[in-house]
């Protein structure tokens, strides 16, 4: 018998904890709740839960600075951000940190789910496919079946939408790929300018992870007024 999904939900208010997670055990996800950023932290590290919901107002830091230390200690799993924030900067510093996604309060719980399934299933469904399908970028091994890519023997840790992104513009090589194409094949949903903000953003923390020098790109390549191209 599979076991339910195990979200981490870091959350102060417990209101809003509680409603959330008996909106999610509805749906048949195990939620556990902790309700400040360093008992969340400590939790993902030990149990290493499959997705994490992190607020971005906890009463010992911010959640932009706990989301950047999760992904400092190598955490993997998606990570959905809560704020009440509706500047496009905080967004923007979320992904920087290493954030996977956004939903800004007050949400519905239907879209919160279509989230949560979507990362999921960018996460845990098409990057774990069981043939092992290797792709190679330049000097880079991208292995689909493992969710892994590395130069050489040194493996380069991207998160699930960093490791999606690269594998679609793998698929296309020397191709022009449009910002709105490139959100509807990775994120899922239609372009808007907000969105296709995003999409520089986490192009610039993939250069940075792959690129030999981030400053001056030799494999994802920045088509002005367009989107961007892999080079072939």
């Amino acid at each position: 018998m599979n076991r339910p999904t195990q979200i981490l939900l870091i959350e102060d208010d417990p209101a809003v904890a509680h409603s959330l997670r008996d909106g999610l055990e509805r749906d048949s996800y195990h939620v556990v709740w902790k309700n400040t950023g360093q008992e969340g932290v400590r939790y993902a590290r030990e149990q290493n839960p499959q997705l994490i919901i992190l607020d971005v107002r906890l009463p010992d830091g911010s959640g932009l600075d706990f989301c950047r230390q999760l992904r400092q200690q190598g955490a993997f799993q998606p990570i959905l951000m809560l704020t009440v924030q509706r500047e496009e900067m905080d967004k923007v510093l979320g992904l920087e940190m290493g954030a996977d996604d956004y939903v800004t309060k007050p949400y519905s719980l239907r879209e919160l789910l279509s989230r949560i399934r979507a990362l999921l299933r960018r996460a845990y469904g098409e990057l774990s496919m069981s043939d092992a399908e290797l792709v190679y970028v330049g000097d880079l091994i991208v292995d689909r079946s493992r969710g892994q890519v590395k130069r050489g023997e040194h493996i380069i840790f991207l998160t699930p939408i960093e490791f999606r992104l690269l594998v679609f513009l793998a698929r296309h090589p020397g191709q022009v790929l449009t910002r709105s194409q490139i959100l509807d094949a990775v994120w899922g949903y239609n372009a808007d300018v907000e969105s296709e903000r995003i999409i520089n953003v986490h192009i610039r923390r993939l250069r940075e992870k792959v690129e030999i020098d981030p400053s001056e790109p030799r494999l994802i390549l920045t088509v002005p007024g367009i989107g961007y191209r892999l080079a072939s």
